[in-house]
């Protein structure tokens, strides 16, 4: 993003005010406190002063073109004063007002003039480094960005932050977005020296897939990017007619974008800045192996719980001091330090009442701080994260001590854990970049299975083989040459078996003939299909679809299969299209893999098969633009797979 919005060379206010309940009067006096590095002018249609300064009754009386102009004017007054900034020569524009009329439209003139609009109604913009402070509230400098949809869940996050000790580098509130975008204003973040982590609040994505590359940057030029969201209860847009649709949250998409940018999200306000600060003060996760110890069996018990519910595996039992700490404080060291350096824990927590001991006991102060040192130490040495728990102050001296020698420490376990299980996750959750999406190559099909089988069978995914009927007389000449036993489903539904449009098990041309006159009674005439059944007794059900999101673009599930598929509710997502390592990987996270690996003594299943169909099926999806494209049941067994039903949906809608 332009440094018009970072640091620019000079600043107006408009709407400055000598009330300090009023915006005006917070955007002055910000602005003032960055006087020592730009020229500020304040500006108000009443003239006077403000803290002091001269304030302008317009902006045409300025001694000057301001470089940035911020406007806490009427909404009825925006377009006024945005287009007389335009007309001298503005190079930016920062809309703290709200309800502005026609926010398309100025954004429209604003882009005509060749300047650009963070806003309206935002909350504003701050930059410790440049000394620019443009928004309501007080900021404590620091290396944290964030960047924030909502002005208010941005203005909490810096407040937790600032709680927590860590300061904000950068905070910029986009609100409307009629311009300037999230996206543009995350990407600014890259070359922000101040910034060594960012934090992203998101309602909606936009150009989702750019964002992706965009934080993409920042996690490969070491700044971790932690991505609070919304929307784990709102189902995907395609619900109504498939599973995929029902099963895809947006979270889940979001997940699938985070994995692909090399970031991750949380759930809270409060979870971002313990994720974050976990991310800037400890080394690296490498690893969900977690070793406990603890002055109390308890907290080390229910440390071990905690931890396993995040994520975590706990390979041994904790390590009760009990009681130990008390009679030599070292031993918290000793035992930290051996668990750091045998090898086998990726991370150690330290759970209980150290951080309390200088502050209840001041004659233990000093021994308190030579200990935290040697802890922080042994961390410096091996390069294993250690997470503390503490029931001391957040501010008691050996808390700061060990953060200053890279040891993060929290309140209570589970923000520790939650913190360090983030982060295990950002380690292990890379994923591929995805690629560029191209035009469709194929037309998309009719409505219906027989169309649907076609697009999807011509990109390599197997299907039984099967005919075309429209009555019981037509049964005997056309199944000459299937194998039985058959299954005849209705052609145009898409749940055939919701409504008992699917009969499967027939035995021969007379039960077929038999159940396809029942079908037609119940459900009226039209095409139906005769296909051989897939009778292999191992073959477990998988369902693989591909969609479109609208700010993501492709999207891929695979999950358990079948008719229960939403009550199992076993699925993971990537953004697509996939190959056959992405496919295979996501095949792995399921729940019910292991009935594809040879569950109790069986033969494995035909992964690599799978997943080819996995990466078939979201190639087919971009190749035909199809809205959505879903099979399932898709039927794996050791010698191949086969889809015995297939679905595909509307247009992609994709600009």
């Amino acid at each position: 993003m332009s440094e018009v919005f970072g640091d620019p060379a000079s600043v107006a206010v408009v709407g400055a005010s000598a009330d300090p309940a009023k915006w005006g009067h917070w955007l002055a006096r910000g602005a003032l406190e960055g006087s020592g590095r730009r020229r500020v002018h304040l500006v108000n249609s009443r003239g006077g002063e403000v803290l002091g300064h001269q304030v302008y009754r317009r902006l045409g009386e300025l001694p000057e073109v301001p470089e940035l102009v911020v406007l806490a004017v009427p909404a009825t007054a925006v377009h006024d004063v945005a287009g007389e900034a335009l007309t001298l020569g503005t190079r930016g524009l920062l809309v703290i007002t709200a309800g502005v009329p026609d926010p398309a439209g100025l954004a429209a003139r604003v882009r005509a003039a060749g300047a650009r609009l963070v806003g309206p109604s935002c909350l504003g913009l701050y930059d410790a480094q440049s000394r620019l402070e443009l928004a309501w509230g007080r900021f404590q400098p620091g290396p944290l960005g964030i960047v924030s949809q909502s002005g208010q869940v941005g203005l909490e996050l810096a407040g937790l932050a600032a709680a927590a000790g860590v300061g904000v580098s950068r905070f910029v509130s986009v609100g409307g977005q009629a311009d300037v975008t999230l996206g543009e204003m995350v990407e600014g973040l890259a070359s922000h020296e101040a910034t060594r982590a960012v934090v992203v609040y998101a309602e909606g994505f936009g150009d989702g897939r750019r964002l992706v590359h965009t934080l993409r940057r920042l996690t490969e030029a070491g700044k971790p990017v932690v991505v609070l969201t919304v929307g784990a209860s709102a189902a995907g847009s395609a619900a109504a007619r498939s599973h995929t649709g029902a099963l895809t949250s947006t979270v889940d998409v979001v997940d699938a974008a985070c994995r692909a940018a090399g970031a991750v999200r949380v759930t809270t306000p409060a979870e971002a800045v313990d994720v974050a600060r976990f991310l800037l003060e400890a080394p690296a996760a490498v690893g969900d192996r977690l070793a406990i110890v603890g002055d109390s069996g308890g907290q080390g018990a229910i440390g071990a719980d905690v931890a396993v519910r995040a994520g975590l595996r706990v390979p041994r039992a904790p390590v009760d001091l009990d009681g130990a700490g008390e009679k030599d404080l070292t031993s918290y060291a000793r035992a930290v330090g051996a668990l750091l350096r045998d090898g086998e824990a990726d991370a150690v927590l330290l759970t209980g009442y150290f951080g309390s001991y200088g502050t209840d006991t001041p004659e233990l102060g000093e021994l308190e701080l030579a200990v935290a040192d040697d802890i922080g130490a042994v961390v410096a040495e091996t390069g294993v994260p250690v997470v503390v728990h503490s029931m001391g102050p957040a501010g008691s001296p050996a808390v700061r001590a060990l953060r200053a020698r890279g040891v993060p420490v929290y309140g209570t376990v589970d923000a520790a854990l939650s913190a360090l299980a983030a982060a295990v996750r950002l380690a292990a959750g890379r994923g591929a970049v995805p690629p560029p999406v191209p035009e469709p190559r194929r037309p998309l099909p009719g409505g219906g299975y027989l169309a649907a089988r076609e697009l999807v069978a011509s990109a390599g995914v197997r299907f039984p083989a099967g005919v075309a009927v429209t009555g019981p007389a037509d049964v005997h000449p056309r199944v000459t040459g299937l194998r039985a036993p058959y299954v005849v489903k209705a052609e145009w539904l898409p749940h055939k078996s919701d409504v008992g449009g699917v009969a499967v098990g027939l035995a021969d041309g007379g039960a077929v003939a038999e159940a396809l006159a029942g079908m037609i009674a119940r459900l009226g005439p039209g095409r139906y299909v005769v296909e051989e059944q897939d009778v292999r007794p191992d073959a477990v059900e998988i369902l693989v679809g591909a969609r479109w999101d609208a700010a993501f673009g492709p999207v891929v599930l695979v999950g358990a299969g079948g008719t229960e598929a939403e009550l199992y509710r076993d699925t993971t997502v990537e953004l697509g299209p996939v190959d056959t390592r992405q496919a295979l990987a996501m095949l792995r996270r399921l729940r019910c893999y292991p009935l594809l690996d040879g569950w109790r003594g069986r033969a494995p299943l035909d992964l690599v098969a799978l997943a080819d169909t996995v990466s078939a099926v979201s190639w087919a999806l971009v190749d035909s633009g199809a809205g959505e494209i879903e099979l399932n049941p898709v039927r794996v067994g050791a010698d191949g797979v086969v889809a015995v039903d297939a679905l595909v949906t509307g247009g992609a809608g994709w600009a």
